[in-house]
């Protein structure tokens, strides 16, 4: 049996605030440890986020499916319409809100942990570069996942999604956001991870041509693969 909609939307609150903390959190840790090294810095931050997400997926994923992100989220929707598989538009609405408060929570909870003042990031980060890259790590998480799901290899998530995400720490100039409640909850910490709120805009905007870029592989590639959007990002029932 599915969980009800209250459950899956506890598990992606809590599962999106935990991985801001996760992001923000050792990203202040970073700083801390390796003061004037950005490299060493982005190298910790990064490693946090491959084993945090990884976990937070098998723990919460049985629940929600572990989205975290409403872009996951739009393009379950999308594409299990036809075939009746996967959220509602009115549930990737109910996602999309747990997981935005969850991020700003997360991001909130990581700053007191640390003793850091709550404050508006103040680190833009909007340059054309910068929104490429997000079109491709989007796109690149988003073919991923239904790839995984469609190829019966969706037990492999939590540790292909970690790693992609590691992965794209390094090969995209933006680290990665590829996530608009991750984006969102990140503005307010004034650190390391942090992003300011006029490179919000443009970086979610990057997100969603990432996400019809990524729906489009997917169904070159895996034409059926909506039939299996029930099990986004791994089965849940």
């Amino acid at each position: 049996m599915t969980s009800s909609l209250p459950r899956r939307l506890l598990a992606e609150l809590l599962g999106t605030a935990l991985l801001v903390a996760v992001v923000v959190g050792s990203g202040i840790a970073a700083q801390q440890l390796s003061p004037g090294d950005t490299g060493l810095q982005l190298l910790e931050n990064s490693m946090a986020t491959v084993f945090g997400l990884a976990a937070l997926i098998l723990m919460l994923g049985p629940v929600s499916g572990a989205h975290f992100n409403p872009v996951v989220s739009l393009a379950d929707w999308f594409l299990g319409r036809r075939s009746g598989a996967g959220l509602s538009l009115a549930e990737v609405a109910a996602y999309s809100v747990a997981q935005i408060f969850g991020a700003v929570g997360g991001a909130a909870l990581a700053n007191v942990m640390f003793d850091v003042d709550q404050a508006i990031s103040t680190k833009d980060r909007a340059t054309g570069g910068h929104l490429v890259a997000e079109v491709v790590a989007t796109a690149g998480l988003v073919a991923l996942i239904f790839a995984l799901v469609r190829s019966d290899r969706g037990a492999l998530a939590a540790p292909a999604v970690g790693g992609y995400i590691g992965a794209a720490y390094w090969f995209t100039s933006s680290t990665s956001f590829a996530n608009p409640a991750v984006t969102i909850g990140r503005v307010f910490s004034d650190t390391f991870a942090g992003i300011a709120p006029g490179s919000v805009a443009p970086f979610v905007l990057a997100q969603l041509v990432g996400l019809v870029v990524g729906v489009l592989v997917i169904l070159v590639l895996y034409p059926d693969a909506g039939d299996r959007a029930d099990e986004v990002v791994i089965p849940h029932s």
